[in-house]
């Protein structure tokens, strides 16, 4: 990396690049290792955390080249981390189970945001700001549960969900604007997350495995289309409708 920076004889392009533009192909980046642990395709993942790995070399010599840390302070820091937040195993601290090693987990991190001088004392301190929505909103529920601010279990959630969903569709009933939509569709999403909270499902992969079904079965209704001779956008909605019902049998006889 010290070599394709260098200003001279290097890559123009890495030469070029600044932290700010190198933060979305980390986060591209981390998404493709997902996506390669989603297929099982761990010949894919090797690569992929290469890539990533990567993206750490990459920002670690961005501040070497700005006398801010290097990629050994990189590795120390991870380091120091992992054994100061578990005591439980490089030290002499013991917890009665999950829940009290959480609690101490907890606190350990709000004495490391003490000690850097933030002086948030909400239980919903430390969650940060550039997450993606839905993960921050799973952090948030986490951390509301912490203090017992939580639902008793997904039966609950659904209920509220279906609470969520009327709300939404009275808004268009009564014809409202983009901002009470928008609002009350949140609102559905929150709900949603937190019913994800209780199944102990994540999130992002039961989107990503939707997402997922849903282009294979659209694909397959170009293919079905296509095997006559015709195209998806030469039928109406209710022929495309039969074949996605189609593409779904296909599916379950496969």
């Amino acid at each position: 990396m010290a070599r394709l920076r260098d200003p001279a004889q290097g890559c123009p392009w890495d030469a070029a690049q600044t932290f700010d533009t190198i933060a979305p192909y980390t986060i591209e980046e981390a998404y493709e290792t997902a996506d390669a642990i989603d297929r099982k395709d761990y010949a894919a993942l090797k690569d992929e955390l290469g890539d990533l790995l990567l993206q750490v070399v990459f920002h670690a010599r961005m501040a070497e080249e700005q006398g801010l840390f290097d990629f050994g302070d990189v590795v120390a820091a991870i380091n120091d981390k992992l054994t100061r937040r578990h005591p439980h195993v490089f030290g002499d601290a013991r917890y009665a189970g999950a829940d009290a090693q959480r609690r101490a987990w907890d606190e350990l991190k709000r004495g490391e945001r003490a000690a850097r001088g933030e002086d948030d004392a909400s239980a919903l301190a430390g969650i940060a700001s550039g997450l993606p929505e839905w993960q921050r909103a799973t952090k948030l529920c986490d951390k509301a549960a912490t203090v017992g601010f939580d639902w008793p279990g997904p039966g609950p959630v659904l209920d509220k969900l279906a609470e969520e969903v009327d709300e939404v569709r009275a808004e268009f009933e009564m014809g409202t604007g983009h901002d009470r939509l928008l609002d009350e569709i949140g609102d559905v999403l929150f709900v949603t997350v937190n019913l994800a909270r209780h199944a102990k499902v994540d999130f992002s992969a039961a989107l990503r495995h939707a997402n997922a079904k849903f282009e294979r079965r659209f694909r397959r209704m170009e293919s079905l289309a296509a095997s006559a001779g015709e195209t998806l956008a030469g039928k109406s909605l209710a022929e495309q409708d039969a074949l996605w019902d189609q593409a779904k049998r296909d599916e379950r006889k496969a």
